[in-house]
């Protein structure tokens, strides 16, 4: 799948950024930031599907580690200066137009954990709690789970994005942005 255009939470009047849309006006809580993804690959036909995410909570710090001790028994502490940082993220996915028949393939991988200046944090090792946000959703499908990131216990400014990774390097740095804390 392909990352294609953004759309997100109304602006106030006058401004021409959308809020979600960027890492200089990330969504709150609470807010669906829309967003299309292109499936196909190569010289196959590509389509277009919609989606929203919404950032439903965010739990950080001694509480997240509670939750994450609880998930799976080989979880590890955090690193010495970091902390975990758990997002419950809702992602609902629909056909813009036939076949609309392309299912996409969600991991937690797609959501990374960035400083306020753009730098991408590793991502956590630790198996967040269930449900967790991993599945393939088919058009009309919506899922609802945790992602746990691990950041510096002194970034009082992490956001959130929706991109893609590989080899650990952030391969499409997302076009939705959330606020986590």
């Amino acid at each position: 799948m392909l990352f294609v255009a953004a759309a997100a939470g109304t602006a106030s009047p006058g401004h021409a950024q959308r809020i979600g849309s960027s890492p200089a006006g990330p969504a709150p809580a609470g807010m669906t930031v829309q967003t299309i993804v292109e499936c196909g690959e190569g010289y196959v036909s590509h389509e277009l599907y919609d989606v929203k995410i919404t950032l439903l909570e965010t739990v950080r710090g001694a509480q997240a580690w509670e939750l994450i001790k609880g998930a799976a028994a080989a979880n590890e502490a955090p690193q010495a200066g970091f902390e975990y940082l758990l997002a419950r993220v809702k992602f609902e996915y629909a056909a813009r137009g036939r076949p609309g028949d392309c299912a996409h393939e969600l991991k937690e991988e797609e959501f990374i954990a960035l400083s306020q200046d753009g730098r991408a944090y590793e991502p956590a090792s630790a198996v967040p709690p269930n449900p967790r946000l991993n599945g393939t959703l088919h058009p009309g499908d919506t899922l609802e789970g945790w992602v746990a990131f691990s950041v510096p216990k002194t970034d009082a400014s992490v956001l959130m994005s929706f991109g893609t990774r590989a080899g650990g390097a952030v391969v499409h740095g997302g076009n939705t942005w959330f606020r986590l804390y």
